[in-house]
């Protein structure tokens, strides 16, 4: 066994055992479907439910995909697009680091996630084993194009976040004469 090989199915692993628990979680766990709905439409994205299950489908579904080597450069693209939209919406006012709730976690995962579509899965994959492996400037590009585009599409769609107006009461202030 290649220990690049292994060091890519554990990395696989790691990644997709994350995307799992995290979705679950969001399905599972404190608020549930519920309490992530509110959350989401919090964040600005409307029709909350279907964003929560979006969002629960899609972060199990490509960490089994991960998991199992299969479509990888599909799989990175949908943990990039998750990531990012979570980096954009909750992560980014607070800056950098995590202590703050900073984006600096969701980074690591889109970014090792378009490590993944550029190396492949490696030969523990199934994507090996079918002969379906797409790697190299294909799966980066991939990972990374479609990771941003869903991200664009779904912000385009559904991102509408409340301004705050002013007062319909509240006095002009008068301009300077010339």
């Amino acid at each position: 066994m290649d220990p690049v090989d292994l060091a890519l199915m554990l990395l696989r692993l790691a990644v997709g055992g994350t995307m799992i628990a995290h979705g679950v979680n969001h399905w599972r766990g404190g608020g549930k479907i519920a309490g992530t709905a509110g959350w989401f439409e919090s964040l600005g994205l409307r029709h909350g439910t279907m964003q929560a299950w979006a969002s629960v489908v899609t972060e199990i579904g490509a960490g089994v995909l991960l998991i199992l080597g299969l479509i990888t450069p599909l799989a990175a693209a949908a943990v990039v697009s998750v990531m990012l939209v979570a980096a954009l919406l909750a992560h980014r006012p607070n800056g950098f680091f995590i202590f703050k709730d900073g984006w600096e976690y969701v980074m690591i995962l889109a970014v090792v996630a378009v490590v993944l579509g550029v190396t492949g899965p490696g030969t523990i994959s199934l994507d090996s084993a079918l002969d379906i492996v797409y790697d190299g400037w294909v799966g980066g590009a991939v990972a990374l194009g479609a990771g941003v585009l869903g991200t664009a599409l779904l912000l385009a769609a559904f991102w509408r976040p409340q301004r705050d107006e002013a007062p319909a009461d509240a006095e002009e202030e008068p301009t300077p004469e010339a």
